[in-house]
């Protein structure tokens, strides 16, 4: 059977090691230019771009034809996708994912909605990948991955929220308190799958305090974590030494966001994902 994992590109995975593996991008927009999230993005020219442009910027979601052609040939399919509290790509893969069937009513796909973006959702297809090398069967990996999603987190730290106000997705009031004042703001990736601001952080060691405490308090105890960044290694870097610090058999992994990441984070943007032992609500969409 053909088995193949997929996931839109805010999961910033270009290849998994081993599988059948494809990553459908969204695009950013503005009324001059447009970026597809793919391995071509130039990411310089669209950081510096944004930064000066003050018009309209948006993003948007993978159409059906587009997750058509990625379930292409395949029987056995796993997908993942951007939260459904901040875009339409879940319900563009959903219903891909109906048409493919009905063509092919022997295939087998699951769409997840991740109810997260990034780092969770590469820890989510890390877990996919590790149950079909087991081989286990579709029905049970489809309900591990979905008990699994309720032991993984999301903290987010933003120096900028320009992009996420313009777009709707935060109060433009939180995006100007953060910009006259120059504070990190921190926050979470809530039930619903939308941005839940839980804290404000001033300077370096503040921030990276903030980051190990919203760790522990979610029950992580060493385990995965995939620390994603918008041009700020050095602050990477440093989270993942005290998380090592703190946590010495951690497994932690730092890398460079993709363009739609990028686009809601910004420069200086830390998103992190991590395994915990405890439970977050159900993580299941409505």
């Amino acid at each position: 059977m053909k088995i193949k994992i997929i996931a839109d590109s805010s999961g910033d995975i270009a290849s998994l090691n081993g599988f059948n593996f494809q990553s459908v991008p969204l695009t950013i927009f503005t009324d001059e230019r447009s970026y597809a999230d793919d391995k071509d993005i130039d990411l310089d020219d669209m950081l510096s771009y944004l930064a000066n442009y003050n018009g309209r910027s948006f993003t948007a979601c993978p159409n059906t034809n587009d997750w058509l052609e990625a379930y292409e040939d395949a029987e056995e399919l796993y997908v993942v996708t951007i939260t459904s509290g901040l875009s339409g790509t879940y319900n563009s893969a959903k219903a891909a994912a109906d048409i493919y069937t009905e063509k092919h009513p022997h295939a087998k796909i699951h769409v997840f909605d991740s109810l997260s973006t990034g780092p969770e959702m590469r820890l989510m297809v890390d877990k996919i990948a590790e149950l079909v090398r087991e081989n286990k069967p579709f029905t049970e990996i489809v309900d591990a991955v979905t008990e699994y999603q309720t032991h993984t987190r999301l903290f987010v730290m933003l120096e900028s929220f320009n992009n996420l106000a313009n777009n709707g997705r935060v109060s433009k009031t939180v995006a100007h308190i953060a910009g006259v004042l120059g504070i990190r703001i921190m926050a979470t990736a809530s039930l619903e799958g939308t941005i839940e601001i839980n804290a404000k952080c001033h300077g370096e060691k503040g921030a990276l305090k903030k980051f190990l405490s919203c760790m522990k308090e979610a029950g992580y105890q060493g385990g995965k974590v995939y620390i994603s960044h918008c041009r700020n290694n050095d602050f990477a870097t440093k989270l993942k030494t005290a998380i090592l610090t703190a946590f010495p058999e951690a497994d932690v992994v730092v890398y460079e966001m993709g363009g739609l990441c990028s686009y809601y984070a910004e420069k200086g943007g830390i998103i992190l994902g991590c395994e915990c032992t405890k439970v977050y609500g159900t993580k299941q969409p409505t």
